[in-house]
């Protein structure tokens, strides 16, 4: 398993997590953003840095990602085309997202797209909260340990 990382809009919090994780558990990970990206000195992780540009680090992961690895992302569209490869996804608030949860995911997500292009304020998500920090952590240790196996 490798760990791909949507790091550009991916909480700090959240990030500090994953650093822990990996190297607790010798997994390699990946940061992708279009923009620098501070990790830790590890031989288990990296950044990546992509270009600028409209979804190019989500296209960077969808071409690397394969079956096994785990992407950690908030972009419902990117978390579909992982999971078509064979990957798993989950959200930074520790929502695990697979093929049976996806396609509606991403119906909803063209559906709130549709009424903010309407004009209607759907606000935004909510701030990170300590249980989804636990969620996520829970999750995560939950799928480093089913891989080591």
């Amino acid at each position: 398993m490798k760990i791909w990382v949507d790091a550009d809009a991916c909480p700090v919090v959240i990030r500090e997590i994953l650093f822990k994780a990996a190297e607790r558990t010798r997994t390699p990970m990946t940061l992708v953003a279009n923009q620098p990206v501070r990790a830790p000195a590890s031989r288990w992780i990296d950044s990546l840095q992509v270009p600028s540009g409209f979804d190019v680090a989500d296209a960077e992961i969808v071409r690397r990602a394969g079956p096994g690895d785990l992407v950690v992302t908030s972009d419902i569209p990117l978390a579909a085309e992982v999971i078509d490869k064979g990957a798993e996804a989950l959200s930074p608030r520790g929502e695990l997202y697979s093929a049976g949860n996806i396609r509606a995911r991403l119906n909803m997500r063209d559906f709130m797209d549709t009424m903010r292009a309407s004009g209607v304020d759907t606000g935004g998500a909510p701030p990170l909260s300590k249980r989804d920090r636990q969620n996520f952590a829970n999750h995560l240790d939950r799928m480093l340990a089913q891989a080591s196996r």
